[in-house]
């Protein structure tokens, strides 16, 4: 398969800074967007102005920085009118829950608010805020109209937080911001069109008690992406996910789940499907001897020790096998994933075989490849069929994904 180059060739962008501590990052993705072949008009809000100097964004975006709304030289022009049409995307990065508030409510009270109510282009956010503010009810039903308005987010991702909290808010680093803008530029093909795609994403957690579960470190990252370029490839996708805190793919049709089990009888009851692909790390076992009531650590009468626990396991079901094995409803194409840590292709081998897939996307999870609950991937595409095996070179989740589902696209013409 031939990778071809995903530039932002002569696409004017409007970038939108507002105020937060993570502004500075815009510097970074405006070089980025630069060397990609983009162009970039700032707007900064006078909040962000606390944060970066309009001086060290235009002298790095080459172009002036706009940041009054009455503005005698621009508005002798209705400036704010010419700005939010005159490009092709607006980008706001970051975007704080304020700004989010008033894009959500229509507000227009500064020069960003105004050019976001008067524009035609499409608009994507970057959010960036504490925890505790993305988690807020009035945050998540703004995030929730913008949506209904095909505002597309990027973001945010979970970390650690400038105030010293660690969670779901961080903004998403610049280099993954620049890979969403080429996916957004670049042609897609509607390979898909008329295609309903089952995908499952994330891990499955398996309680051991009411307070305790077995899990792994999935992040779902992969399986959202998955679902995003199938969408984008035309399809009619249901996401089957995990617990997960990546945010839900505009158009995706959303089913969360936490166990295997569970997992499994949302897959049964999404089917019939044309293509289902089963990213999602589901858990091999689960636990026969589940307690009802947290289990208590028995301290012995010496008191220096403690009695020894164990914890009796069963198998859970096997999704990909279940359904690749079926001999009605079954998916014409069915896709898995194999993440191993060694003798990955030999192993994978053996895989697509036992698990009667068609489609066997493999991977090295070991710790050192950062890979499991990170932003990266690199795989290989096994097909059972024609013995091919395709190399994909290490790039973005969202790249990634989008290699894969043009693969699949061209297979399944």
């Amino acid at each position: 398969m031939v990778l071809l180059a995903m530039t932002l060739h002569n696409k004017r962008i409007l970038l939108l800074i507002s105020g937060g501590i993570a502004a500075f990052k815009a510097l970074e993705l405006i070089r980025l967007i630069k060397k990609s072949g983009g162009y970039v008009t700032p707007v900064m809000t006078k909040s962000a102005k606390q944060f970066v100097t309009p001086l060290s964004v235009s002298a790095l975006s080459e172009n002036k920085v706009y940041d009054e709304l009455f503005n005698l030289t621009d508005e002798a022009e209705m400036g704010h009118i010419s700005l939010s049409r005159e490009n092709d995307l607006i980008l706001v990065m970051p975007a704080t829950a304020n700004i989010l508030a008033k894009l959500a409510h229509g507000i227009a009270d500064d020069l960003a608010t105004t050019l976001l109510l008067a524009t035609d282009s499409p608009i994507m956010v970057a959010p960036a805020m504490n925890v505790r503010m993305w988690e807020a009810s009035a945050t998540q039903k703004n995030m929730k109209l913008l949506r209904d308005n095909d505002v597309q987010f990027i973001g945010p991702v979970k970390g650690d937080m400038a105030c010293g909290e660690f969670g779901f808010g961080r903004l998403s680093e610049p280099e993954v911001i620049l890979t969403v803008l080429e996916d957004f530029f670049s042609p897609v093909t509607k390979t898909l069109s008329g295609k309903h795609v089952l995908i499952t994403a994330g891990p499955t957690y398996e309680a051991i008690d009411p307070v305790r579960f077995i899990g792994n470190l999935s992040s779902g990252k992969q399986g959202y992406a998955l679902a995003d370029a199938a969408r984008r490839a035309g399809a009619k996708v249901t996401l089957i996910t995990g617990p997960s805190n990546e945010v839900l793919p505009y158009g995706v049709k959303l089913k969360q789940v936490r166990t295997a089990q569970q997992m499994m009888s949302a897959v049964q009851q999404s089917l019939p499907a044309d293509i289902a692909v089963f990213a999602a790390a589901v858990s091999d076992w689960k636990i026969a001897n589940y307690s009802d009531v947290k289990i208590k650590k028995q301290q012995h009468p010496d008191k220096n020790s403690t009695d020894e626990k164990t914890l009796t396991f069963v198998e859970n079901p096997d999704i990909l096998k279940t359904i690749a094995s079926l001999t009605k409803n079954r998916p014409s194409l069915v896709v898995g994933f194999a993440a191993e840590t060694d003798d990955i292709l030999e192993n994978a081998r053996a895989k697509i075989i036992r698990k009667n897939c068609d489609i066997l996307v493999v991977n090295d999870v070991s710790p050192a490849t950062g890979i499991m609950g990170g932003d990266y991937n690199k795989v290989s595409i096994m097909n059972k069929h024609n013995q091919q095996i395709v190399e994909l070179p290490k790039a973005s989740k969202a790249q990634i994904a989008r290699n894969i589902i043009d693969y699949i696209g061209k297979i399944n013409e």
